[in-house]
């Protein structure tokens, strides 16, 4: 029991980690426009985004219950605290290679991917959920699909309503109007990201038997929360700069449109209870605005080099959940 306590504290603290790490990783992302397009100081770009965060956080637990049960089944799983330490552990240590290399890959994908890989190495392939599991891969596939169109066709119609407006007076009002922008997309990152920490943090306590239900307790919201509105004070400006100037240059009228679809899409998913990128939707918002904008002006080898990152973290991630766990598992004695 009290080894079984101890790994249950060791993931509280990976959790809050990963949460904080989280924080200065993607929020960056929903902060990038803003300040590319010189709406918001970095300073206050990030403090903005660190209260929005928390507030998101604070708001919904939707997405934390589709975390604690449709990837595998809590009481059905062989050394469920060691699989949920040693997935941590693996989507740390990805986010935090991505993050030095400033490359925007998906905490999201990190997370999902290390989960898996470390059950399957504690019971093989059929442990994992797979209707759940498909589910919450297609939302992952399919959001930044969608958040390309809905960002293609959001900046077409304000070039079709502005077209006979002073261009650098739309931008100048444009540029007051990106900060509140900023502010919605922070707060429905908090909505998304953070509850994923939450539902990892639920399952935990439900394989070591501390709760029987899926709800997640209010101390886990809440820390949780504090963690990534702490992460995001701290800032991210390796992945602002990858995402703000490196797909395309960004104006106000950009940036606004990018903003209001990715805020769209984040916040649907996070009412259907299914987590996504947020990584992927407001880099995906960003190329469709370029590509409405000028399709020419989007700098498509980044946008290639992110899209490898993305569809390699999965893959990545649950190979080194798989070897943490038996590493673990081989030290531990489990």
């Amino acid at each position: 029991m009290e080894g079984n306590f101890l790994i249950i504290t060791l993931i509280v603290i990976f959790a809050l980690a990963f949460d904080f790490i989280n924080g200065f990783h993607d929020t960056a992302n929903s902060i990038a426009t803003s300040v590319s397009t010189k709406a918001l100081k970095p300073r206050h770009a990030i403090a903005l985004a660190a209260i929005m965060n928390f507030l998101g956080a604070m708001t919904f637990t939707g997405v934390a219950k589709t975390i604690t049960k449709d990837i595998v089944d809590p009481f059905s799983l062989p050394n469920g605290t060691l699989v949920i330490l040693a997935a941590l552990i693996a989507a740390i240590t990805w986010n935090l290679i991505t993050w030095y290399f400033g490359i925007p890959s998906s905490s999201s994908h990190a997370l999902i991917g290390s989960v898996a890989g470390a059950a399957i190495a504690s019971a093989d392939f059929g442990v994992l959920n797979y209707h759940g599991f498909i589910n919450i891969i297609e939302a992952l596939i399919f959001s930044p699909i969608i958040a390309f169109a809905v960002g293609y066709l959001v900046y077409s119609l304000f070039k079709v309503i502005f077209k006979n407006y002073n261009l650098a007076k739309t931008n100048r009002n444009f540029r007051y109007f990106q900060i509140l922008t900023a502010a919605i997309q922070s707060y429905t990152h908090g909505t998304n990201d953070a509850q994923k920490t939450m539902g990892i943090i639920t399952m935990a306590l439900m394989t070591g038997n501390y709760i029987s239900g899926g709800d997640v307790p209010f101390w886990v919201q809440a820390a949780c929360a504090t963690a990534m509105g702490l992460g995001t004070s701290v800032g991210g400006w390796r992945i602002i700069k990858t995402v703000g100037s490196k797909i395309m240059k960004i104006r106000p009228v950009n940036g606004v449109a990018a903003d209001l679809t990715a805020a769209t899409v984040i916040f649907g998913a996070t009412f259907l209870h299914l987590p996504v990128s947020t990584t992927h939707v407001i880099s995906s918002a960003i190329l469709g605005v370029g590509s409405a904008h000028r399709i020419r002006g989007v700098k498509w080898d980044t946008a290639q080099r992110m899209i490898i990152t993305w569809f390699i973290t999965l893959p990545i991630s649950a190979i080194l959940a798989f070897m943490c766990y038996r590493v673990l598992h081989f030290v531990l004695g489990f």
